[in-house]
């Protein structure tokens, strides 16, 4: 005993500044991290991929054909305005459905096939009747992401509203001195012409948390592998003997079996992928079974949930045997900090700045959200996503492997055991009697 009371260990310094450098550290890093990738996505956000199409088959004006679908497609394509926010991709009508049923668009806007018709029949129907209005459509996608679907609504919103008006130019200009016999009514609708409508492009069903229960659901497999790591590293060093382990107001330990670094590391990943069979079974039944989630292709399902549970389980646990102590916070930035604002979920990766782009190519809660979100939405077309989360996951799990084996290796090598070897006791001469 040494008589000092435990209080006394506040007055220590390298205590508090320790503490203090570590959890400053971990504030700052996760408040750069969340609100820095968050705060001006429209500032940040740099060619979001929408769709132009213009469907419209032209019409006949005072004996010229006319395509005025073709006219707004291509000022709204090489317009200035969205300052390289926006990537607009002319294509056909099948190809905008297939590419927002694969999560490559976050929006639309289509020229239907009677616009010209439509359009140019106002000068002539205006005056004597109730005019048929054109309309442009705008597609959203919510299973790419809500607000990049917003985001993208925003932008052909406007597209099309400038659209009208500048066509709205064009028949005023052709009504010419028409226009004072015209009502007020018809005169107004004349300067913009168009009613812009609003489709959900790839509708979800109900249950599918507007397109956000794919990122919900990659996110619990993530954190089900980061913390079960935690725990089986920790009840793994137990097995062994090289810690205890309180059980309440109970201590238990074993005896002491020495392991090498490598040893340690390849019981403790042998025991992830056993478990990870169970985690992934009950995220799923969880989910889909007690919770109603909409899933299809389930026996997929199953099979990748239990892969990304794995995978991100063994990364956390090679960190935590190359780090040591220290190693929950670097599994915390990467697994959390830096891996939830980076994953294409809630803000798009187009609207990201930079760095966090830079992120997204290899943080694994994003590789792991976009093979979720194929299966989930997208048919689990591998396109969609779902051969990336494939390859990625598998790259993740050589990368964990030639790390930690490596490292934890040459630390055996080094003799940097985790218990030193205990040294023979030096044999002693006998003393003659």
């Amino acid at each position: 005993m040494s008589g000092i009371h435990p209080f006394r260990v506040l007055r220590a310094k390298p205590l508090w500044i320790a503490n203090s450098v570590i959890t400053g550290v971990l504030a700052l890093l996760f408040t750069v991290f969340y609100v820095g990738a968050n705060i001006d996505p429209v500032d940040h956000m740099e060619k979001l991929p929408v769709g132009l199409v213009n469907a419209d088959e032209g019409a006949a004006v005072g004996g010229k054909q006319v395509n005025l679908g073709a006219q707004i497609t291509e000022s709204i394509e090489k317009s200035t305005a969205s300052g390289g926010k926006i990537d607009w991709k002319v294509m056909d009508e099948k190809g905008v459905k297939e590419e927002l049923g694969e999560g490559k668009l976050f929006g639309a806007l289509v020229v239907p096939a009677d616009f010209t018709s439509s359009t140019t029949a106002l000068t002539g129907t205006a005056a004597t009747g109730t005019p048929a209005r054109p309309t442009l459509t705008v597609l959203t996608n919510q299973s790419a992401g809500s607000m990049g679907s917003s985001l993208a609504r925003t932008a052909t919103t406007q597209a099309a509203e400038n659209a009208s008006l500048q066509v709205g130019k064009e028949l005023t200009a052709r009504s010419g001195t028409g226009q004072a016999e015209l009502p007020a009514a018809a005169r107004v609708l004349l300067a913009d012409p168009a009613a812009v409508t609003v489709e959900d492009g790839h509708p979800l069903h109900s249950h599918s948390g507007l397109g956000l229960t794919a990122f919900y659901y990659a996110l619990v497999l993530v954190v089900c592998g980061m913390l079960s790591a935690n725990v089986i590293s920790g009840q793994v060093d137990h097995a062994l003997g090289y810690t205890h382990n309180d059980m309440g107001p109970l201590r238990l330990h074993r005896p002491l079996i020495r392991a090498t670094r490598v040893q340690t590391l390849a019981i403790s990943s042998t025991l992830m992928a056993g478990l990870s069979l169970l985690m992934g079974t009950l995220v799923m039944v969880g989910a889909v079974g007690i919770m109603g989630m909409d899933a299809s292709h389930l026996p997929l399902l199953w099979l990748y949930s239990v892969c990304a549970i794995a995978v991100a389980g063994i990364g956390a646990l090679t960190l935590l045997a190359v780090f040591g102590t220290p190693g929950m916070l670097v599994v915390t930035l990467v697994y959390i900090a830096m891996a939830v604002p980076t994953a294409g979920a809630t803000t798009p990766i187009e609207a990201l700045p930079g760095f966090y782009r830079f992120l997204a190519e290899f943080e694994p809660l994003r590789q792991i959200t976009g093979g979720i979100r194929s299966i989930l939405y997208y048919d689990a077309q591998g396109d969609a996503g779902l051969t990336r989360g494939w390859v990625m996951m598998a790259a993740g799990l050589v990368v964990a492997a030639l790390f930690g084996f490596g490292v934890l290796g040459w630390y055996d090598r080094k003799g940097l055991h985790r218990i030193p070897v205990e040294t023979k006791p030096e044999k002693t001469a006998a003393v003659p009697t």
